[in-house]
């Protein structure tokens, strides 16, 4: 049984508790950012369900999509491929600009550009995340094991780990790179802060390339208990959304806490990519990620999407992504938009027409 799955009545026991406690406090400002508002909380529902459902699609789309494996994988490569190579040529006769004399010609050069770029970026990529996620999935590596931790306490204990300390990286890397970002984003869009945040999940985890949490099989540790320690994993994080938790004593030191979680939420400017842990605060500690929640926080993104529509919230990111890379002139400024981190992108943005060279 997926844990997850089993916990949804107590996340709507718990959200109406907390919907209810907030409305008691409504006059309190300290509380305006938590109060539940109709069209977030719809939205944040809305995610949630689609996340479930989300996986059950790209699974099935992944097996076709395995470089080795999937019968559409050569033909998709294949498109990105002739994708690049006219937008690589397309390039070309952008650079000559003036010197080519029609008007026409220059027009389409500066639309094979913009598609083609965008459709090898997306082909290629959608093959190459569909084969890792295949090839390095628990039910791929667990074969490969030398041995077996069999049952028990013990190896629950080692993958709850496991999974934290790998989830710490992998929650890292969705703040350090924009293609990565894109999918984390849907998390971080909500201007509120109350637990129906937390069920404001992605739906795009199949565009992304992970840590695989598919190494714990390789230390002997069975698929079983790895989607185990998935589900208590996701069901910790769900209670650290929220404002009505201040501190929680010397739990703070250890744990991941929702004092801790509203820093990661926060888009003050030394709030910023802190505190990715899950259910462990201590791997933020040791790799230098940690800040205490010492001032109010102000929740959303850098700059907020002004939509509570499902589809927006779930593709905005990919969306603007995909306006840099059709906007860039090279094929360098084109990965740094996709790989280099958001911060950067925000601060080397294009606009209509832009062909210049990025720093």
């Amino acid at each position: 049984m997926d844990l997850t799955v089993a916990a949804v009545p107590f996340y709507f026991g718990s959200m109406e508790a907390e919907r209810r406690w907030l409305r008691a406090h409504a006059d309190d400002p300290a509380f305006d950012r938590a109060q539940f508002e109709r069209r977030d909380t719809t939205a944040n529902l809305a995610m949630g369900t689609a996340s479930l459902f989300a996986p059950l699609v790209t699974m099935a789309l992944r097996k076709h999509l395995e470089i080795g494996r999937g019968r559409w994988a050569k033909p998709v490569l294949g498109v990105g491929v002739a994708a690049g190579v006219a937008t690589t040529v397309a390039d070309q006769v952008n650079r000559r600009g003036a010197r080519i004399r029609s008007p026409r010609v220059r027009s389409v050069a500066r639309r094979v550009s913009e598609v083609g770029s965008v459709t090898a970026v997306a082909s290629i990529g959608t093959v190459v995340t569909s084969t890792i996620g295949a090839k390095l999935s628990t039910q791929r590596l667990w074969p490969r094991r030398k041995f077996d931790l069999g049952r028990g306490w013990k190896p629950t204990v080692a993958a709850i780990v496991g999974w934290d300390f790998i989830y710490y990286w992998n929650h890292r890397l969705m703040h350090e790179s924009r293609f990565m970002w894109a999918i984390h984003a849907v998390h971080h869009s909500s201007e509120r802060y109350n637990l129906s945040v937390a069920l404001r999940q992605p739906v795009a985890d199949a565009l992304g390339t992970f840590v695989p949490y598919g190494l714990l099989c390789l230390l002997g540790i069975s698929p079983g208990h790895v989607e185990t320690a998935r589900g208590l994993n996701l069901i910790y994080q769900y209670w650290i959304h929220t404002e009505t938790i201040d501190r929680i004593g010397p739990f703070e030191e250890a744990l991941n806490t929702a004092s801790h979680h509203r820093v990661h939420h926060g888009v003050n400017p030394h709030y910023i990519d802190r505190n990715h842990g899950s259910i462990l605060i201590l791997w933020d500690r040791l790799f230098g990620t940690f800040q205490r929640e010492d001032e109010p926080v102000v929740y959303g993104l850098t700059t907020n999407i002004g939509s509570f529509s499902p589809a927006v919230i779930a593709g905005h990111e990919h969306v603007e992504m995909g306006r840099d890379i059709a906007r860039s002139s090279t094929w360098k400024q084109r990965m740094s938009y996709v790989v280099r981190g958001p911060g950067w992108a925000y601060a080397h943005p294009t606009a209509p027409g832009h062909r210049e060279a990025m720093a």
